[in-house]
């Protein structure tokens, strides 16, 4: 079933944008660039994607001035082959962001249920559409009683593929109406999964084949135009990127790197947030209870939310400082299962899957908290360290008395 066309020029991360557009979408980098920046309205088409880089790197929640016309397409592609050459991670996390938030709010804007539609079905989503709406269950809101309606249901592979990396506990599978396999979603949850795509699809991993993107930008900034605009969000990044470095590395004990201390349930936060990667609410107040319960300080803990999307200094200082006053305690172990946090199985930590305490593996002990990881690795560290230290002595005074 082919979709309207104005609705690729709407949305042209669509996968019937290689359809509608061939001509375009078919082409190599080069000669994209090319062709755009030969036609009389490239610097409309160049000035479009520069302010979707520059609010991305001022932190903005929606784009300024984005018009919907024919251009949307040149941007988007244009866009993609931007965020491969820059190859960073932290920018590619920002404009994923921005741009897919953008892609919600028209989505919302257009209060369309035909256009959402359109849009499942070319992305071979499995939906099934009711016009009217249907009723599928009861929300309390406070003394009332809400009715809940949609018009649609979507099969639940499709949803648990959609809602993968959601981690919010309303997202998960047995909280939702199931019937017949598909899902009953409200339309505004259901734009939040198509959000959710459009991030995933501009995301591209850094290259480490340094040849391969070294020849690839040669030939792409052969165009004077592309090289002025890369070069100009570059300088622009050059600029804000100190206001996003933060370090994790506090020396607490004085003795050892406390980073070689933390669970893989922390380091996989620490370094979705060194990615600019975007954390969800879960993950956002369990590494700030946590990193205050190791008495790191308030700024420095600030310092970890500066690479992300939508960073605001002056309120992630009051979040946490307020967090700091009422002390409290980060999510034990099973909470952090319940949450799909515990990331003891992706990291193949011994401590987590094995526990402690014995050789024997019945008497081992579960472990219960990742601050209870933290003092067993630091009192590991510790009776290791005095090891070294006792064999280092038993050697010298064995050198010595050969010596006698």
């Amino acid at each position: 079933m082919s979709i309207p066309t104005d609705l690729i020029k709407r949305f042209p991360w669509l996968p019937s944008l290689k359809l509608h557009y061939s001509d375009i979408a078919d082409k190599l980098p080069s000669e994209f660039i090319t062709d755009i920046f030969s036609k009389s309205d490239s610097q409309q088409i160049s000035e479009c994607v520069f302010i979707i880089f520059k609010s991305a790197f001022n932190n903005l929640e929606d784009i300024p001035k984005m018009k919907e016309d024919n251009l949307t397409v040149y941007v988007y592609i244009l866009l993609n082959i931007l965020v491969y050459a820059l190859n960073n991670k932290l920018i590619t996390n920002r404009i994923a962001n921005l741009y897919s938030k953008n892609v919600y709010s028209k989505m919302e804007k257009d209060n369309s249920e035909s256009n959402l539609y359109y849009i499942c079905l070319d992305l071979e989503l499995r939906v099934n559409f009711y016009d009217p709406p249907i009723k599928f269950g009861n929300k309390m809101l406070k003394d009332n009683r809400e009715k809940q309606v949609t018009n649609f249901a979507i099969y639940y592979i499709d949803y648990l593929k959609l809602a993968s990396n959601l981690r919010d506990d309303y997202r998960k599978l047995a909280h939702n109406p199931l019937q017949n396999g598909y899902v009953y979603i409200q339309n505004r949850n259901l734009m939040r999964l198509i959000q959710e795509y459009v991030r995933n699809k501009i995301i591209i991993e850094e290259t480490e084949d340094k040849a391969s993107l070294k020849s690839f930008l040669e030939e792409v900034l052969k165009n004077q135009e592309f090289k002025e605009l890369y070069e100009k969000i570059n300088s622009i990044w050059t600029k804000r990127k100190e206001d996003f470095d933060f370090t994790f590395k506090i020396d607490i004990t004085g003795k050892t790197d406390i980073l070689k201390l933390y669970p893989p349930c922390v380091i996989e936060i620490l370094k979705k947030a060194e990615e600019g990667q975007n954390l969800v609410h879960h993950e956002r107040l369990f590494i700030v209870w946590f990193l205050l319960s190791l008495d790191y300080p308030v700024e420095k803990v600030v310092d970890v939310f500066s690479t992300l999307p939508d960073f605001d200094r002056e309120k992630t200082i009051y979040q946490v400082a307020y967090a700091k006053k009422k002390k409290y305690v980060p999510y034990q172990c099973s909470t952090l299962q319940s949450i799909n946090l515990c990331m003891k199985e992706k990291y193949k930590d011994k401590l987590c899957l094995e526990g402690y305490g014995s050789v024997e593996p019945s008497e081992r002990k579960k472990l219960k908290h990742p601050l209870a990881y933290v003092r067993i690795k630091q009192y590991r560290d510790e009776k290791e360290e005095e090891y070294l230290k006792n064999k280092a002595k038993r050697v010298l005074e064995e050198s010595q008395k050969q010596n006698e």
